[in-house]
C-alpha cells in the first residue's frame, strides 16, 4: 500500500552523519508523491585537513554503511540512494558493483549511486567524453575519481580541489565564489563538462547559473544521483532551478 505522502515513491537515503548537504539539496528537487526517508552513517570526525585524514574518512564511511541500510529499511522505503559520492567510485568500475550487491544482500533493494548517475548524466547531456572535475578532495579521493571516468571511457583534463579561504572547514561550509573560482580554474574551449563531486558541497543551487556563464552542461553529483534515482522509479518529471539536466531530460 502506497503512502498518503510517497503515493509515487518512497526514497531510502543513506548518507555519513556530518553531511549537511544531502537532505535539503534532495528535498528541494523531490516532486509532488515522492519522500525521502535518511538514515545517518554515524562517524564523527574533524574537518580534513590532509590526505590521511581523507582516506580515514572514506573508511569511516564504509564501516558505517550496514548499520545505516538496517536503520532506513524499517521506513520500508521502495528504493535505495546512496548519498555519499565517494564511497561509490573508491574502488573503480568492479568496486561500484561490488558495493551495490552488498547494499542489495544487506537491504533486498537496488540502489542508486553516484557511479551509475553521473556517466548517465553525461550521456543525457550529449554523451560528453571530456571533462573536468572539482571536488572537496585531497589526491587520494581525485585520484579516484580520474581512475573512475577513466574506467568509464571519459577523460579527464583536470581534477582541483576546490580552493578554500582559511583554514579547514566542512565541506559543507565551502562558499559559492570559491566554486565560482574552481569552476573558471578548470574550464577550457576543450571540456564538454564540468562535474562536481562530493555529496557534502552544496552545489546544486549554483548549476543553472554556471552553466549560463560556462556555456556549457555543468553536474552536480547531487543532481545527477537524484535525478537517476527519479528516472529508475518511472518518475520524469522537468525541474526548474537545478541546472539543464534536471529541466530537460
Amino acid at each position: 500500500m502506497k503512502d498518503t505522502l510517497g503515493w509515487r515513491c518512497s526514497f531510502g537515503v543513506v548518507t555519513p552523519s556530518p553531511n549537511r548537504v544531502v537532505q535539503p539539496e534532495y528535498d528541494a528537487m523531490r516532486p509532488a508523491g515522492v519522500t525521502n526517508h535518511l538514515a545517518r552513517m554515524a562517524l564523527s570526525v574533524p574537518p580534513v585537513a590532509n590526505d590521511d585524514a581523507f582516506r580515514h574518512l572514506v573508511r569511516l564511511i564504509d564501516e558505517a554503511l550496514e548499520p545505516a541500510l538496517d536503520q532506513v529499511m524499517t521506513a520500508d522505503p521502495e528504493h535505495l540512494v546512496l548519498g555519499v559520492s565517494v564511497e561509490a567510485i573508491w574502488n573503480g568500475l568492479a568496486g561500484a558493483e561490488t558495493l551495490r550487491e552488498r547494499i542489495r544482500a544487506r537491504a533486498g533493494l537496488d540502489c542508486t549511486m553516484a557511479a551509475e548517475a553521473v556517466p548517465a548524466a553525461l550521456r543525457a547531456l550529449g554523451d560528453c567524453r571530456r571533462i573536468a572535475v572539482i571536488s572537496p578532495y585531497t589526491t587520494s579521493g581525485n585520484e579516484a575519481v580520474v581512475r573512475f571516468f577513466t574506467e568509464c571511457g571519459i577523460a579527464v583534463t583536470q581534477a582541483m580541489t576546490i580552493v578554500r579561504d582559511g583554514p579547514p572547514k566542512r565541506f559543507s561550509a565551502i562558499t559559492p565564489d570559491e566554486i565560482r573560482r574552481t569552476l573558471l580554474a578548470v574550464d577550457s574551449p576543450d571540456v564538454e563538462a564540468i562535474v562536481q563531486f562530493g555529496a557534502n558541497v552544496p552545489m546544486a543551487g549554483l548549476v543553472s547559473g554556471a552553466e549560463f556563464w560556462l556555456g556549457k552542461p555543468v553536474i552536480a553529483v547531487n543532481t545527477a544521483t537524484y535525478w537517476q534515482a527519479l528516472r529508475r522509479c518511472g518518475i520524469t518529471d522537468r525541474l526548474s532551478g537545478f541546472g539543464r539536466l534536471l529541466e530537460q531530460h
